[in-house]
């Protein structure tokens, strides 16, 4: 049986798929994500051997060095490098889409030589920070935010739940820059903020899972950014920011079907090898309806995914098909992990065998991205009830 459904992909991306997957299996093996995993590590060798064959480049434009890649293709990546170990997938997206892409569709050229470039070569890292501990669901009430001074802007407050930002060179910073605007979301900004500048503190936040891309508070105590590093134009943050949640949720989809792929592999693997009253206990209908049930939930997540990532390749407004993606995406993989530890039982539960570690990852699934509840408001609202 093959990895995965391929149907439907081109001659180049099923070689695009296998060449990920290899990449991923070298730089990345088992013993060495177990080791990531347990130390909270980052996958430095990985990313650079990303950067080296140009995939953090995908979807940019080849001008800038880039591949002027499709939406499936990015769909095809993510699967892949989650399938192989879900973080890995998460270190991509954090810069190379939730940050890298605001530079591109709305910072200036100025910003997308000194900056993007050097991201799309691997050369500097870029997280992205919009949650603050007082707004989660409710982005538009953020607190941080930025006042003009000369050439500056000096910027105050705190984010939380920040991916990877303890490795990041800069952060692509939401920030209030006009506190009086009615409705609040009318006076947003976006900066790129060196995270290494005066008054900048990073502090990690210790989770149940994805320990390799772990989250972090962000303080700013009066942190200087220069006017210049401004993206997009002033008070108009909040606009540019929804552009990007179309393909925020269709990517976190395509994660969230990645691991649920390797979440059966693993338990179909265990039940063919488990042998209880003298057969492999993939043979009692009890286990082989279970592993049935986790492939069907799997390709219902590539399904929607796929379907997804070709209407916004076509350019369809997709916004109620990606809000229904992530849900389903990310629900199925958490089942689907869910499953697999009842499968496997105590093993499952053990440190020693993966599977808890993909229970674990998954969990964030629902949660992150917009949760699934949000997710539902906005599909009740497309409806017009």
């Amino acid at each position: 049986m093959p990895l995965f459904n391929d149907f439907g992909f081109t001659e180049e991306q099923k070689m695009m798929r296998q060449s990920l997957l290899n990449l991923a299996e070298r730089h990345l093996p088992p013993e060495k994500i177990r080791e990531l995993d347990r130390d909270s590590g980052w996958p430095k060798e990985a990313y650079k051997a990303l950067a080296k064959d140009g995939w953090l480049g995908l979807l940019y434009p080849e001008r800038y060095g880039g591949l002027d890649g499709s939406y499936k293709d990015a769909c095809i990546l993510l699967e892949t490098l989650s399938y192989h170990y879900a973080c890995f997938a998460t270190t991509y997206m954090t810069s190379a889409i939730y940050a890298g892409l605001q530079l591109l569709y709305n910072g200036s050229e100025e910003l997308k030589q000194d900056y993007m470039v050097p991201l799309i070569q691997g050369d500097i890292y870029i997280a992205f920070a919009l949650t603050e501990p007082q707004t989660g669901s409710d982005a538009a009430a953020i607190k941080t935010h930025a006042v003009r001074d000369g050439d500056d802007y000096i910027v105050r407050g705190q984010k939380w739940f920040i991916t990877s930002a303890h490795v990041a060179d800069y952060i692509v910073l939401v920030v209030k820059t006009d506190p009086s605007a009615q409705p609040a979301h009318n006076g947003f900004s976006l900066l790129l903020v060196d995270a290494k500048a005066k008054g900048v503190s990073i502090k990690p936040i210790e989770t149940m899972g994805r320990h390799t891309t772990h989250t972090n508070q962000i303080f700013f105590d009066d942190v200087r950014v220069p006017a210049r590093n401004l993206i997009g134009q002033e008070n108009r943050g909040w606009r540019i920011l929804m552009r990007g949640l179309n393909l925020e949720r269709m990517a976190i989809a395509a994660c969230g079907a990645g691991n649920a792929q390797k979440a059966i592999d693993i338990a179909q693997d265990y039940a063919t090898q488990r042998i209880q009253f003298d057969q492999p206990i993939s043979k009692f209908q009890v286990i082989s309806h279970k592993l049935a049930d986790m492939r069907i939930k799997a390709e219902i997540a590539r399904l929607i995914t796929y379907r997804t990532a070709e209407m916004l390749d076509a350019g369809w407004d997709a916004k109620m098909e990606t809000a229904i993606a992530k849900i389903v995406a990310t629900d199925n993989d958490f089942e689907c992990a869910n499953i697999g530890m009842q499968v496997m039982g105590g093993a499952g539960f053990s440190m020693e065998h993966d599977m808890q570690r993909l229970f674990r990852d998954s969990r964030l699934g629902p949660i992150g991205g917009g949760s699934n509840e949000i997710q539902r408001n906005i599909i009740a609202k497309l409806m017009g009830l």
